[in-house]
């Protein structure tokens, strides 16, 4: 499991003085913004701890001044750059798996016990949550991920559904 997780991306800056707008990855953006610190990655691999000096949720969008950008022209540098939270950091409510660990489990018919396929991404659909879903030799399935199909989400077992006839074939 991944020890820092995307939490969301800087778009712009605000202002003059190092304030950032950023597009929060979060259930809501009130997660982002109630952090303490992000985390930046580095180029090597290692992450690096930044504090956070101020932060509030503007729309969807959190407006955040971080330790060492206090300047429009220092955040317009960085824009584009994912930031990152340690996973202790994300509240989460019991049961609920993050998306980055949902990535690679198996899917798993829940009635026969077949491998359907493994989770290659998670995306949001104006319905509900897509799962894409990679099948060996075949083309990738969406499948919503309602309470219908989707019947449990395991992060040590997998993703178990009972899909529809024909859904896989």
């Amino acid at each position: 499991m991944k020890e820092y997780l995307e939490c969301g991306r800087i778009v712009a800056a605000h202002g003059v003085r190092g304030l950032m707008k950023v597009e929060s990855w979060c259930d809501s953006p009130k997660i982002l913004a109630m952090q303490k610190h992000i985390f930046l990655a580095e180029k090597d691999g290692s992450y690096r701890e930044a504090r956070v000096e101020s932060a509030s949720v503007s729309g969807e969008l959190v407006l955040m001044s971080i330790e060492g950008f206090s300047d429009r022209e220092t955040v317009q540098g960085m824009k584009g750059t994912v930031l990152y939270l340690h996973r202790s950091d994300i509240p989460k409510p019991e049961g609920a798996v993050f998306l980055a660990d949902m990535i690679g489990l198996p899917v798993i018919d829940l009635d026969t016990g077949a491998t359907l396929g493994k989770i290659k991404d998670v995306t949001d659909s104006v319905a509900s949550r897509l799962l894409v879903i990679e099948r060996e030799g075949g083309a990738d399935v969406l499948l919503p991920d309602i309470k219908e199909f989707v019947k449990e989400i395991s992060p040590e077992r997998g993703v178990y559904v009972t899909p529809i006839p024909g859904f896989f074939d």
